[in-house]
């Protein structure tokens, strides 16, 4: 299993998607930083000594420009995780050369799994950099005006559902890459994401409004693909929203009035178990 991580991981820095999303990456964090930075002084040049008897306001502020910077970066992290997932195995029964590591009577399941590791631990990687980029950001740069006020514990737990975003992502991949081609599985797999962060917002804008209709149809898009239910999750660790309608109107348009359940969380982690397992299963039985 080893050498199919090592291998991967040489594929993936190899790839030009990857040294451009890197790249694109820090132009983020670079923008991120700036806008935070411009924020932090108007405020203070706007608020000056009455920042104290503005405490919603500056936590309206705070939270909602925290959470449009780990939105855009689950966003960067789930677009990593599916261009370079998506293909690791169909691209290379497609060429052929998956040839010479079955010829050395490999078996199909190390492959996969091998496969599985080298992704997610790179991905695992990617997403834990961009994440406490993203914080660091809000936490140095914004100072004492635009510093969300965060524990340790909120920031680990919140820290957790983050990462397991792409690994669900490649659990998800692996098994479309075990069955169909590259092309045909990266456009399922990112109307499936899609899908996730729509109905996410429509069950939020139902929650809002007391529409069960509208909430059903978030709750039918997250069990579909739950990667949408982590991201809430994250936001919920971190801004401690639950339940807390103050909280939530801190948060603005990336807040959560609907939290997931922890059953949604459990469901979610035997999506990505099942889903692996499969491919594992399939690509066994498949004729390459």
């Amino acid at each position: 299993m080893w050498p199919i991580m090592k291998i991967t991981y040489r594929e993936m820095i190899s790839k030009r998607i990857f040294t451009i999303t890197i790249l694109m990456s820090l132009a983020f964090l670079l923008l991120f930083g700036v806008a935070t930075w411009y924020a932090a002084r108007e405020m203070n040049e706007s608020w000056g000594g009455r920042a104290s008897d503005m405490l919603l306001q500056k936590n309206f502020f705070s939270t909602q420009l925290l959470g449009m910077g780990l939105y855009f970066g689950s966003f960067i992290t789930a677009l990593l995780a599916i261009l370079s997932s998506v293909g690791s195995i169909a691209h290379e029964v497609e060429s052929h050369q998956i040839d010479t590591w079955l010829a050395r009577a490999l078996p199909r399941h190390r492959y996969v799994l091998g496969k599985f590791g080298g992704l997610t631990s790179m991905l695992v990687l990617y997403a834990l950099l961009m994440f406490l980029g993203i914080l660091g950001i809000n936490q140095w740069v914004g100072g004492g005006m635009l510093a969300v006020d965060v524990s340790a514990q909120q920031i680990g737990t919140s820290l957790g559902y983050f990462i397991l975003m792409p690994v669900i992502l490649v659990c998800v991949s692996l098994l479309l890459s075990s069955i169909t081609t590259t092309v045909t599985g990266g456009i399922i797999l990112i109307i499936l994401y899609g899908i996730s962060f729509i109905g996410g917002f429509v069950e939020q804008i139902g929650s809002i409004l007391g529409e069960n209709a509208l909430i059903n149809i978030g709750i039918i898009s997250s069990l579909l693909f739950p990667t949408d239910s982590l991201f809430r999750q994250s936001t919920v660790a971190l801004f401690e929203a639950a339940e807390d309608p103050i909280s939530f109107a801190s948060q603005g348009i990336f807040g959560t009035t609907s939290p997931p359940s922890r059953l949604m969380f459990f469901y979610t982690l035997f999506y990505g178990a099942a889903t692996l397992a499969l491919a594992v299963r399939l690509f066994g039985k498949r004729d390459v």
